[in-house]
């Protein structure tokens, strides 16, 4: 069995892994959605937009799945806290998230122009709230979130919904919208020919300028915010309660593990780096490869948070003690090591299905060809 301190820096890691992994898969089809009824200004038009995710969006919700899924077995701590905590901002999620499936399918089942613009809109709710309020939620986590902890380990959420929605939080909002935006835009580029295309790079050039430029107002902010350090020693390899440690507030401590680990600030550069050279490609028509831009500019503001926080997972603002960390939140020995085999086993199978469905698939979409096959396509 592998040492539990181990399973639960690689639970750490694999989490980051599935979140990313939902974030290019997931997060091309939503940035899609949230600019259909922009790209598209014709009926044909957006049908060549959607046709472009609809062979793939439901599978993409694997990674989401699997995300949820992992936090729930790994971290059933931070799984009960969060959903407690951010009950009516998943709920909103979850409301528009019910516009996508139900879009995708109903949307061409009439030729009624009304009845096909409604559910354009409604596919841009389910796209665009979602990845809005995911960055706001990271937003609230990195500031820490109003909760504590009794005697009996039951959490207590003190914190309101509005309150949620403050300049940090919103500003890593408009972070996360842009940048699944930005990605949703490159798949266009990469997938469809003539105005659609011209359309979708110009709003992938917008998108990223508008990620990059969000991700340094957020950078600076991060060093006025106050972070958390914890002053008591711990044993990482054994079973912790989050109340068996003290932790204190500090200002800048969100950049502590910058200055103990330089190596560390690649992260935030492969965010900006990316940015750039999706810029680069998208002016140089190579849909491809800023496809692959933003994959990295994702890895390195996901990766970015993450390594923010370390080892906090969520950190409490109102009682700095019931933090929950990756020391002190997970599931016993036993049940991190089954699971990491299974993800071992079950994560390469995810990605090579995937890949195969994406190489069968590949190819542009036209109007010609929603024109020739109007009865199957979306």
């Amino acid at each position: 069995m592998i040492d539990y301190e181990i399973l639960k820096l690689i639970w750490w890691g694999l989490l980051g892994v599935l979140l990313l992994g939902f974030a290019i898969m997931d997060g091309h089809d939503m940035g899609v959605g949230a600019l259909l009824p922009f790209v598209g200004k014709t009926d044909e038009e957006r049908r060549v937009m959607i046709n472009t995710v609809g062979p793939h969006w439901d599978g993409n919700q694997v990674w989401f799945i699997t995300a949820g899924g992992a936090l729930f077995a790994a971290w059933p701590l931070v799984y009960a806290t969060a959903f407690s905590g951010f009950y009516w901002a998943m709920l909103a999620v979850l409301w528009a998230l019910f516009f996508r499936p139900v879009g995708f399918d109903y949307r061409s089942k009439l030729p009624n122009p009304a009845w096909r613009g409604a559910w354009d809109w409604g596919i841009f709710i389910g796209s665009a709230v979602p990845a809005l309020v995911f960055g706001v939620a990271v937003g609230n986590v990195l500031q820490g979130v109003p909760f504590h902890f009794d005697d009996t380990m039951r959490a207590y959420y003190t914190g309101s919904f509005w309150a949620l929605f403050n300049p940090f939080a919103l500003v890593a909002g408009v972070v996360s919208l842009a940048m699944l935006v930005a990605h949703g835009a490159n798949f266009l580029v990469l997938r469809t020919v003539g105005t659609v295309q011209k359309r979708a790079r110009a709003a992938s050039m917008i998108a990223t300028g508008a990620m990059m430029a969000a991700f340094a107002v957020a950078g600076l902010m991060v060093g006025e915010l106050p972070g958390y350090v914890i002053t008591s020693a711990i044993d990482h390899g054994a079973v912790l309660s989050p109340l068996d440690k003290t932790v204190v507030m500090q200002k800048g401590a969100l950049l502590a593990n910058y200055a103990a680990q330089p190596a560390l600030w690649l992260f935030p550069l492969l965010g900006f780096a990316g940015g750039v050279l999706s810029l680069l490609f998208v002016a140089l028509r190579r849909g491809g490869l800023a496809f692959i831009a933003t994959s990295i500019a994702e890895l390195g503001i996901i990766f970015t948070a993450g390594a923010s926080l370390f080892p906090f997972v969520m950190p409490s603002s109102s009682d700095p003690r019931s933090s929950l960390t990756l020391w002190d939140c997970v599931s016993s020995h036993r049940t991190l090591g089954i699971m990491f085999w299974v993800a071992l086993v079950m994560t390469p199978v995810i990605v090579a299905y995937t890949s195969w469905a994406y190489r069968v698939m590949r190819g542009k979409v036209t109007v010609e060809h929603i024109q020739a096959n109007s009865r199957s396509a979306y």
